[in-house]
């Protein structure tokens, strides 16, 4: 019983081994030959798009993006010059253009500068004291040059501001620059926070549509009037408010997790680009910040001290 059970085993294994030389794959050399891509980025094809057919972002770090914003609202800042207000709003605009978000930034930025603009017309245009050249009145109401110059200065400034920042927020991959600041020993908390805070506009605004979405499948009809966007805009906020506090508690709960508290160096799989060229942009753009600031702090404290005497 035992050979004719062994016998009978026998061919059944000689079949399996005949079956496994047929499945087996064949083995992978030791080496593969990186393909020469011609400088194309990682997840973009050679005729400058996406695999998932979004245009092609500049491949700049993240912090060297970072300081060209950061740059540019220092010397809105520190200078009082509309030249050099219109000079880094276009210098804004043409950023955005070239990193293909032109369009959300603007559309972002006039969300701002206009309800801005109306205010600062308002209440500078018509009612600056300054004003002596009148250019019509309406009982106290004057309508000054100086008064609409000076209006017109506070709305420029203040969009080359919005606009600077708004570009570089839009355009920014925030995972990217979450692990830049991390490589640099920036605590892994702080670089959460602001990586969370650049993306806080756009995580509203997908909240936001899907939640109308749900409203209006459910019957809620949202009228053109302004009570009636005023009510929908109730009924929108409260659930947003609700799932985004919901959703920062299971996000403390998945950081704790995975020890963002815990000290040391952490390694991130995030591809980084970066150049020789970009560092010393990046240095040449801190330094000539720095200058910019002295240049105006400097004066400014010395004539205090000297009118003190």
């Amino acid at each position: 019983m035992s050979a004719g059970t062994a016998s009978s085993r026998a061919p059944s294994a000689r079949g399996s081994r005949r079956t496994a030389r047929r499945l087996r794959l064949p083995e992978l050399p030791s080496h593969h030959p990186e393909p020469d891509d011609g400088g194309i980025a990682d997840g973009q094809t050679p005729d400058g798009q996406t695999p998932d057919g979004g245009p092609q972002r500049l491949r700049l770090n993240p912090l060297t993006g970072l300081a060209l914003a950061g740059s540019g609202a220092v010397v809105c800042l520190a200078w009082a010059d509309w030249s050099v207000w219109l000079a880094v709003l276009a210098a804004s605009l043409g950023a955005a253009a070239a990193g293909r978000v032109l369009g959300k930034a603007v559309a972002a930025a006039l969300v701002v500068v206009v309800p801005f603009a109306l205010w600062a017309l308002a209440i500078h245009g018509l009612f600056f004291p300054e004003g002596r050249t009148v250019l019509a009145a309406f009982g106290p109401a004057r309508v000054t040059a100086e008064g609409l110059a000076y209006a017109g200065g506070i709305v420029l400034r203040t969009a080359a501001l919005v606009v600077v920042m708004l570009a570089f927020s839009t355009w920014v991959e925030v995972p990217v620059l979450r692990a830049a600041l991390v490589r640099r020993g920036v605590p892994a908390q702080l670089g959460y926070v602001l990586a969370t805070a650049l993306g806080l506009a756009s995580t509203v605004a997908e909240r936001l549509e899907r939640i109308r979405e749900a409203q209006e499948a459910r019957g809620l009809v949202v009228r053109q009037s302004l009570p009636g966007r005023i009510v929908a805009a109730r009924l929108q906020v409260v659930p947003l408010v609700l799932q985004l506090v919901d959703e920062a508690g299971e996000r403390a709960a998945a950081l704790e997790a995975r020890g963002q508290a815990l000290p040391g160096r952490r390694t991130s799989y995030v591809d980084e680009p970066d150049s020789r060229a970009q560092r010393a942009l990046r240095w040449v753009l801190a330094v000539a910040s720095l200058a910019v600031v002295v240049s105006v702090v400097v004066p400014a404290v010395a004539g205090v001290l000297g009118g003190g005497r």
